[in-house]
């Protein structure tokens, strides 16, 4: 197959004005967070209606993939969905980037940006989208195929996500945060995958990243102790070679150094007394 190569880019899509955006919109970047990472049940609960319009967001986008289909219709799909049911597309003005959610097809390890390409059979693609709705984020990656998917794909594509429920499971009050990139990471390592390091999992809420950085491999000095009212997001990728990436000019599309495919699964999730509430649910 061949490799993706970047397309042009729609207009920036419109948001009406009664819509409440998050702070950095309009700015080089957001302001640091200097809050905790425990969140008040009060925002828990508005985290769970975020995360609801998230995840229902991306099941829209992948109602209309198909050969043919650009990503950036895929966009639009996701874009309208957010504002129809009073969120904002996270994404939209984040440090600059111009798209409503993030498509990654294939080599695409996260990150790209949704232009005129259009899906191929047997493509893969990741679409990560996240939801800002009174006051908090809530954030989710899917990966599907389009069309028939050859077996390393699919298999790939499905043990991602299994590597994702593992990490999410290991999940408790008590324990160091670095247990959740241990589980992944040796699961990944029983079929040879690479897994990526240089994007993380992260804390989120009234904040699109809080700064509490989640490892999906085994880095022993992340120390930090998961506590109940911790609410991050626990989003593995893994590769079919080699985990190293490098960055497209569009300073954004983040692709496989040795070009081999690669697949996301991620959750926003909320530490409970027992273990994790997924937040990010229908």
């Amino acid at each position: 197959m061949n490799l993706v190569e970047p397309y042009p880019l729609s207009p920036k899509r419109d948001v009406p004005a009664s819509i409440s955006r998050p702070e950095y919109v309009g700015r080089k970047g957001p302001k640091p967070y200097r809050g905790t990472d425990v969140q008040r049940p009060e925002t828990i609960a508005k985290m769970r209606e975020a995360g609801r319009i998230a995840h229902l967001a991306i099941k829209e986008g992948e109602k209309v993939i198909a050969p043919g289909i650009t990503t950036d219709h895929i966009d639009q799909v996701i874009h309208e969905y957010i504002l129809d049911h009073g969120g904002y597309p996270s994404t939209l003005g984040y440090r600059g980037y111009p798209k409503s959610c993030c498509t990654s097809v294939n080599e695409v390890i996260c990150h790209g940006i949704p232009d005129a390409r259009p899906l191929e059979d047997g493509d893969l693609i990741s679409i990560d989208v996240t939801v800002f709705k009174d006051g908090v984020h809530g954030d989710n990656c899917m990966t599907f195929g389009c069309g028939t998917l050859d077996q390393k794909s699919q298999d790939l594509m499905n043990r991602t996500r299994e590597a994702m429920e593992r990490g999410i499971k290991a999940v408790k009050p008590g324990r160091a945060i670095n247990v959740i990139g241990r589980v992944i990471e040796a699961y990944a390592n029983r079929f040879g995958y690479g897994v990526v390091r240089d994007y993380t999992g992260h804390g989120v809420g009234t904040a699109f990243h809080t700064g509490l950085v989640i490892f999906h491999y085994d880095a022993p000095g992340a120390t930090t102790i998961i506590k109940e009212g911790m609410t991050f997001t626990i989003e593995p990728m893994l590769t079919m070679g080699d985990y190293r990436s490098h960055v497209w000019d569009d300073d954004w599309t983040v692709v496989t150094n040795d070009y081999s495919r690669s697949a996301q699964f991620e959750q926003t999730i909320h530490v409970t007394h027992t273990g994790a509430e997924i937040l990010t649910a229908p």
